[in-house]
């Protein structure tokens, strides 16, 4: 099993059976087999709702990887704005809890999951595609820029600017595409357990 492989078997576990055909990843667990409804429970103020956490996972895995990585549009455009019913741009990271409960109430989860699943694809058609000096380097300053310039980074521009550029392209991959993902399925997890409806299948 080469790099790229091993990538898109740990990319499978973290979306949909649809994207990358396990039907036991961590997203099938924990976001399948919920109503709107629960998709949009705040448990308690300190956590999230499973709607908001599927958005920022998906929004920070189109920006970073098309945007910033790839050099490509992302797949959030236009369409899938009025899908989704938002406006926002950005992935969320420094959002306070009022709008947080914003997002979660004006946000259509089919969509969303649909958007997810389309992120997904793109990505493993992005990695799919890779050579291996794609896999080397750094972050570029210009590709930062450019995804800031278009609203990226929200509250966080200034701090995320500064941060990325330099940063190796495969941590950027593998941090925001596997483990930020993984990290707030644990989260959902959490969210699920305290709003009453277990933890998935």
């Amino acid at each position: 099993m080469d790099v790229r492989d091993l990538f898109l078997d740990q990319h499978a576990a973290m979306h949909s059976a649809a994207v990358g055909g396990n039907k036991m990843s961590a997203a099938e667990r924990t976001f399948t087999g919920l109503t709107d409804e629960q998709m949009r429970v705040r448990p308690r103020e300190d956590l999230n709702s499973l709607a908001w956490l599927l958005w920022h996972i998906a929004r920070a895995e189109d920006i970073m990887v098309n945007a910033m990585l790839a050099g490509r549009p992302q797949v959030f455009d236009d369409p899938w704005k009025k899908r989704l019913g938002i406006t926002r741009l950005d992935f969320g990271i420094g959002m306070t809890s009022a709008e947080v409960t914003q997002l979660t109430g004006q946000i259509d989860p089919g969509a969303l999951r649909a958007y997810r699943d389309a992120v997904g694809l793109r990505t493993r058609e992005v990695v799919g595609g890779f050579k291996p000096q794609d896999w080397e380097g750094p972050v570029a300053a210009e590709a930062v820029e450019r995804a800031a310039a278009g609203g990226a980074f929200g509250a966080r521009t200034e701090q995320l600017v500064k941060a990325f550029p330099g940063r190796p392209r495969t941590a950027v991959l593998s941090g925001i595409a596997l483990f930020h993902s993984a990290g707030h399925m644990g989260e959902a997890a959490t969210v699920r357990t305290a709003g009453g409806f277990g933890t998935g299948v």
